[in-house]
């Protein structure tokens, strides 16, 4: 499943997110996701220095207050936006933030909750989350192993057991030595849940890989026009990019195939070009076999080379010339 991550991307206006989602559907996306909360229900309205935001990304001295103001969804679009999402047959869900984003978003029934790598030790929230029953996917940006463990346990005890760990670096872009893609296969091996990739890396290239380590959702930031602006903008894809990667990562799928030692019509058909045991000089009839009358050479209508071995110093039946297939039966 190709998740468009909606996020900020709509600079406030109703227009564009609604156009952003048919953008989306034209480009290949199976799901379209949202954030949904107000600045009040994710952190306080605050300019102490612990709700500034620094350490080197690009929203670095603001407030959070003021970012999230910024980037936030008002809930009053939700049951419009869900039912464009759905008008172009996509499944549409959303990452809640509190309580009450969870309330709005049951009204809506939405099919599946997404919990953000930041929230990933809110285990109330979670807790509510899981007590709705519904699948769960849940980014793993900055968990550590016990987070993840805790998470998943408080889901299961809800009776909820369909979940899906994104792997996702939490950097804004994420640079690609960060990837850590083979966290996907461990995740699948330590967790016993699907998997998939939450990816911030620009590009293609990290989403198509993730396939080959079994990701099953791949979650990327979608805007309709970078001019659009905007916290995510930077990071995010717009339709011609999306739609290359999705055309990346579906035949990314393709080139897996399935475990299987039976060749293929094609195959089968190619291995005349394989190699076999020809006459490699005119012989006659008593002729010891040797290395100088006999070689492995292409194509393969001839005897198999597995017969090299055992043919070796036995003589021939007939007279034989150069380039003249032989088998078993002419040596004795």
């Amino acid at each position: 499943m190709i998740v468009a991550e909606l996020s900020a991307n709509h600079g406030q206006s109703i227009e564009i997110a609604k156009e952003t989602i048919r953008a989306a559907k034209r480009a290949g996306a199976d799901a379209i996701k949202f954030q949904t909360y107000k600045p009040e229900t994710i952190t306080l309205d605050c300019n102490n220095d612990d709700f500034k935001v620094s350490g080197g990304t690009i929203w670095d001295g603001r407030s959070l207050f003021e970012l999230y103001q910024e980037a936030y969804t008002p809930w009053e679009w939700h049951k419009e936006l869900f039912e464009v999402a759905r008008n172009e047959g996509l499944v549409v869900f959303s990452t809640p933030f509190d309580f009450t984003a969870v309330d709005l978003l049951e009204n809506l029934d939405c099919p599946i909750y997404k919990i953000a790598s930041f929230e990933i030790n809110d285990i109330p929230l979670i807790k509510y989350i899981a007590s709705k029953g519904k699948p769960i996917i849940i980014s793993t940006g900055i968990a550590t192993r016990e987070e993840i463990e805790l998470a998943l346990k408080t889901i299961n005890d809800e009776g909820v057991n369909d979940i899906t760990l994104l792997k996702c670096t939490s950097s804004y872009p994420a640079p690609i030595d960060q990837a850590n893609l083979c966290m996907i296969q461990q995740y699948k091996k330590d967790f016993d849940v699907k998997v998939g990739l939450s990816d911030h890396t620009m590009g293609s290239i990290v989403p198509m890989m993730s396939i080959a380590m079994g990701a099953e959702v791949i979650e990327k930031h979608f805007i309709l026009d970078k001019k659009v602006g905007g916290p995510d903008a930077s990071f995010s894809m717009d339709e011609a990019e999306f739609k290359q990667m999705v055309e990346d990562v579906r035949n990314a799928e393709l080139s897996l195939g399935h475990v299987s030692y039976n060749l293929t019509k094609k195959q089968i058909s190619s291995r005349k070009y394989g190699r076999s045991l020809y006459i490699s000089k005119d012989v006659k009839k008593g002729d010891v076999l040797t290395k100088d009358n006999i070689k492995s050479v292409r194509p393969s209508m001839s005897l198999h080379p597995g017969n090299y071995f055992k043919v070796l110093g036995k003589q021939f039946k007939k007279s034989f010339k150069l380039g003249d297939r032989f088998n078993l039966e002419d040596v004795e």
